[in-house]
């Protein structure tokens, strides 16, 4: 009797959550975080420069994600937001060590030194987001692709070259946030009149 072939795998190696995890993290400019999917809704929250995007995209198709949908996001205030955290922080921290140094030398307490105008990681202007929700049945693994761009020059490559269905998700997102995927054959809206110049998801929009 000959002995039995071993049994080869259906599922690819790199379709493997951990293996395309350390696929992903390996792309350059690419942060990778684990989260609890009860809490969020998906296993693994991947951020990404706009130029690694079809790159990170291409490893999901690869590893046999679908594309579940794209959303857009409008951080209009978030700068000024983090500025005045980053200001206060800065602030607290100068009047503790001021107060720690006049109480060790028995002076009165110093003034705070000004804090400074900007902080590390906080961008130059407001940005635009957009996600990019995939899934795997198989493996029960839920994967959120996060990319921001300036509000000034919203830009990002299109991907429907790799999920033909983010053919209609792009010209959704150019409708309402007027982010230009560039490479998208068609860019036209799809429920606003074709000449509209404005994007009514933007939350500056009439004001």
């Amino acid at each position: 009797m000959l002995p039995e072939a071993p049994r080869m795998s259906a599922t690819p190696a790199h379709a493997d959550p951990a293996a395309l995890r350390a696929r992903l993290a390996a792309l350059p400019g690419v942060s990778v975080r684990d989260t609890d999917h009860a809490a969020l809704g998906y296993d693994l929250e991947v951020r990404v420069p706009a130029t690694a995007v079809p790159e990170a995209v291409g490893l999901l198709d690869a590893a046999g994600y679908f594309l579940e949908g794209m959303t857009g996001v409008d951080w209009l205030g978030e700068r000024e937001t983090l500025l005045k955290e980053a200001k206060a922080k800065a602030a607290a921290a100068a009047k503790a060590a001021a107060d720690a140094e006049a109480a060790a030398d028995g002076a009165a307490t110093a003034p705070a030194a000004a804090p400074q105008e900007a902080a590390p990681g906080i961008p130059e202007e407001d940005e635009l987001e957009v996600v990019y929700d995939c899934n795997r049945y198989a493996a029960r693994h839920r994967v959120s692709v996060r990319v921001r761009v300036p509000r000034s020059a919203p830009q990002l490559p299109s991907i429907a070259q790799i999920y033909p269905i983010a053919h209609w998700h792009e010209r959704e997102i150019h409708e309402f946030f007027g982010i230009v995927f560039t490479g998208h054959p068609y860019l036209v809206p799809l429920l606003l009149p074709e000449d509209a110049d404005y994007h009514p998801l933007l939350k500056d929009y009439g004001a």
